[in-house]
């Protein structure tokens, strides 16, 4: 009888070898969200043109890219803390002021409150930014000597830097993909389009939920294509749905 058993045994093996093992379910599928392939392609096709703000005036639009690598991540840095409760137009009119007399470690620290502040007047929180851009710039002369972290976890640490400013600024100036960049655009837009499983309150809890099932390939392109949809169609308030390709099938949608 044993001869039996083992070629049982084998049997069943064998059943679980990929492809084999039909009605054999090794993991229970993911979560993802009805119709998202077919949403983001139409979103894509939205954006084709490239003509929103962030477009023109984005942080990757923002830093001297002729600048030494240093310096350029710097800027990157600086742009995103600048940009946070302010319009892209604003943020890029005060990255272009401070580049004009020299945007590095060593001239911020150098300059006084006051010519700061005049300088980046009227971005959102003017007095909170010189008050981090300061703090955070001597952090990074006397501890990562003028360069900026190369983690998440290092960058959030900084005064005035948040997650997605942490993720952007890994994206941007280090090519690297730590995360889904949520800001309020990602945020409010794929509430409407029930990207996540139930509904979040807060941008950080959207990007959890979102990496839970966004393939990884798309993490990066998510950001950039959702905050310019979100300027142009997917407004705030008063959402342009009549001109939007996704009305049939966005839940939010008004018909």
């Amino acid at each position: 009888s044993t001869p039996r058993r083992s070629r049982r045994r084998k049997s069943i093996a064998i059943a679980y070898e990929p492809g084999q093992g039909d009605g054999v379910e090794p993991q229970r599928p993911r979560w993802e969200p009805r119709d998202w392939r077919e949403q983001l392609e139409r979103i894509r096709e939205m954006r084709r043109n490239r003509d929103a703000p962030v477009d023109e005036m984005g942080v990757e639009k923002c830093y001297d890219s002729s600048a030494p690598p240093q310096v350029m991540r710097y800027q990157v840095l600086l742009s995103l803390m600048l940009s946070s409760q302010t319009k892209d137009q604003v943020t890029s009119a005060a990255m272009l002021r401070l580049r004009q007399r020299g945007l590095t470690v060593d001239s911020v620290l150098q300059m006084d409150d006051a010519t700061l502040g005049q300088i980046i007047y009227p971005v959102g929180f003017w007095r909170n930014k010189v008050k981090y851009i300061k703090q955070t710039t001597a952090i990074l002369k006397q501890k990562y000597g003028g360069d900026i972290p190369s983690t998440v976890e290092e960058l959030v640490q900084l005064p005035g830097v948040g997650p997605k400013m942490a993720h952007l600024a890994m994206n941007i100036a280090w090519d690297s993909v730590s995360g889904i960049a949520v800001d309020t655009h990602v945020h409010r837009i794929t509430n409407r389009l029930k990207w996540v499983k139930k509904e979040t309150k807060y941008p950080e809890e959207t990007r959890v939920a979102l990496e839970e099932w966004l393939p990884r390939d798309l993490w990066r392109e998510i950001n950039w294509l959702l905050v310019g949809f979100g300027q142009q169609t997917c407004l705030p308030v008063n959402p342009r749905c009549s001109q939007c390709l996704n009305q049939d099938i966005c839940p939010a949608a008004k018909r």
